[in-house]
């Protein structure tokens, strides 16, 4: 018999101070367009930088002159961008634009040489979250890259961190602001983390995931063989079943979660184009998902559930967000079983994970937990990283998401939020967000994420302040104005050293009461977590000495 062997190809090698540059973009067109001009100036900035060392850069991908943008917008182009890509050269992936990281992630698991990760840190196009993202999946995967991010390439510390990378293949950061978790007192905070995670242990729950993988972020999926043992097991659901459900709420129990918005006192800006404004007819599908969520986490006893709307279901239904935020509220629509005997969750919030973030999944659940255990408001949301500047001394992040922020996380609850249009550039269904600013106030921030073949958590405290409300709408303008946003100083942590550090686009918040309470949440959260055998970070001034005498 003869064999069809397939031929090797040549393999291709690098000029000497040559670096290829490689794009991940969105899977939708249309931000994809509507980000390549920023994409371009970032690509002159690194092309620019890597000049000034005599070093030339090679775009491995061309244009596509059918889409007219250059990025690496499937998994499919990614395999055949890097087969032209020398494996040993070195690489760098700048990212102006939310992107998915699947896109890329096979190329960059086999490639050789060394990888330089890039973003602009700017508030319209949020290529630091893409770049957190990206970073968080190549940690997962045990992938070695360097980072940097610029807001215009001019810095001298951007500037310094090339002619590192250039020179070692290394940028080296600040982690001072890092420390492991140290031996922990008897307190009653102590005791309550640790009875805490001994009931996760021996009872288990469960968190209801509707479609893994939203946006290509392999940093927010946690296989089982790392859930199972501190007690998390997956319910895996499908998108469809989701809509096949909404199906079936009659229209009298949608406008009945309306209502009681409006009585609450939610307003929504509402219009009659369904392309750019915001509809009664979104609002009537909503308030269906919202019904629809709770009724299917009921059917399975779901502790916890996650929503991944991309892909697919945007293509269905407005958008998920005010769902989100409301099944994170204490305070909520009452929804009644099928036959209307029962309420479904009552005077509780059903933790919800924006985008199927199992990362998000895990840390909310316990945040639930302990916040429910200390009396504390048990509303809790992630957040982008999504930018930041200085104001009056403090470096002051913009903590902006998609519209599901828990209403309780403003000052006035219903009556500070508004409901806006999602932009039809990422979300051509529409659908109301949950819009507000969230009010001052001393929390917790946190993030769970798999590095080493292994659970850990990053913790730290933080407050969020009130900035003049024309500095705060400027943010909002400077970013999505139709998304909530949180202005945060973090404690102790400067803006390079979180970037550097942070293994995730999004952070988990809650409130404390005050400070002191906010102390000795992240203690009781913290000893819950080592309890459950996660490897517990402690970032920033975080004082776990000082806090802990409660009572049982």
């Amino acid at each position: 018999m003869t064999y069809l062997f397939p031929e090797a190809p040549a393999t291709p090698t690098a000029p000497e101070r040559t670096a290829y540059l490689i794009a991940s973009g969105d899977l939708r067109e249309s931000a994809n367009t509507a980000g390549w001009p920023v994409q371009q100036e970032l690509e002159r900035i690194v092309g620019d930088a890597l000049a000034e060392h005599g070093w030339d850069v090679v775009r491995a991908t061309e244009v596509d002159p059918r889409t007219g943008h250059g990025f690496i917008s499937s998994q499919r182009m990614g395999l055949e961008a890097f087969r032209s890509i020398p494996p040993e050269a070195p690489l760098v992936v700048a990212e102006a634009v939310w992107q998915y990281s699947h896109h890329v992630l096979a190329g960059l698991r086999t490639h050789r040489g060394p990888i330089l990760t890039v973003a602009n840190f700017a508030g319209e196009w949020p290529g630091l979250v893409g770049l957190l993202g990206l970073n968080a999946g190549l940690t997962k995967m045990g992938r070695d890259y360097s980072t940097l991010w610029t807001v215009d390439g001019t810095d001298d510390w951007f500037r310094e961190g090339i002619r590192e990378w250039l020179t070692t293949g290394e940028v080296t950061h600040d982690d001072a602001h890092v420390r492991d978790l140290p031996a922990l007192p008897e307190s009653a905070e102590r005791d309550l983390g640790v009875a805490l995670a001994e009931q996760l242990l021996r009872d288990k729950a469960i968190i209801g995931v509707f479609d893994e993988g939203c946006m290509g972020m392999y940093n927010a999926i946690i296989d089982d063989e790392l859930l199972n043992p501190v007690g998390i097991y997956k319910e895996r659901l499908s998108q469809s079943a989701l809509w096949a459900e909404m199906q079936r709420v009659d229209d009298a129990e949608a406008r009945a979660v309306g209502d009681w918005l409006t009585e609450a006192g939610m307003t929504f800006r509402l219009g009659e184009d369904e392309d750019t404004e915001l509809t009664e007819r979104q609002l009537l599908w909503q308030y269906k998902m919202y019904v629809a969520a709770l009724r299917i986490s009921d059917d399975f006893g779901l502790d916890a559930v996650g929503i991944q709307y991309q892909q697919g279901l945007k293509d269905l239904a407005p958008a998920s967000d005010l769902v989100e935020g409301l099944l994170n509220n204490v305070q909520r629509p009452p929804v009644t079983s099928r036959d209307g005997s029962r309420e479904l969750y009552p005077g509780v919030a059903l933790p919800h994970f924006n985008e199927v973030d199992e990362g998000v999944a895990v840390d909310a659940l316990v945040t639930n937990r302990v916040w429910t255990a200390m009396g504390l408001d048990p509303a809790t949301t992630l957040h982008d990283v999504r930018w930041g500047e200085e104001f009056e001394g403090d470096f002051v992040w913009v903590y902006e998401i998609s519209g599901s922020v828990p209403p309780s996380h403003f000052a006035q609850g219903y009556d500070g939020a508004e409901g806006w249009r999602q932009g039809n550039v990422f979300f051509p269904a529409g659908g109301a967000t949950i819009n507000g600013v969230s009010k001052p106030g001393e929390i917790v921030w946190s993030r769970v994420y798999v590095a080493q073949g292994a659970l850990h958590v990053d913790v730290g405290r933080a407050s969020v302040v009130e900035l003049p409300e024309e500095e705060s709408t400027r943010r909002k303008e400077a970013t999505n104005p139709e998304w909530p946003v949180a202005h945060v100083v973090l404690h102790g942590v400067t803006r390079d050293q979180f970037m550097a550090r942070h293994k995730a686009n999004h952070v988990q918040i809650a409130y404390g009461e005050d400070a002191d309470s906010a102390d000795r949440a992240l203690l009781a959260k913290a000893a819950l977590f080592d309890r459950l055998g996660l490897q517990v970070h402690l970032c920033g001034d975080v004082p776990v000495a000082q806090a802990g005498s409660g009572s049982r």
